[in-house]
């Protein structure tokens, strides 16, 4: 195998692991948060910024993944 192909299959796992996890992540975060709410909807606004927190910090392990994939050679 080529030096390139083996670049390029890294970079399309990286991205393909590296989105798939947080996508995941985020899908579970926001809801449980709506189930959460929907269980007891006083508690919509002290759920809203911890549940943007956790979504926002599964959102940057999918940046990570794509700064990996710009500073493959």
């Amino acid at each position: 195998m080529e030096q390139a192909a083996i670049v390029v299959l890294a970079k399309a796992f990286t991205m393909a692991i590296g989105g798939i996890f947080p996508a995941l992540a985020i899908g579970k975060i926001v809801s449980k948060a709506m189930e959460s709410i929907g269980r007891n909807p006083e508690a919509g606004e002290k759920l809203f910024v911890p549940m943007l927190l956790g979504a926002a910090f599964a959102e940057a392990i999918a940046i990570y993944a794509l700064v990996v994939v710009f500073t493959l050679k």
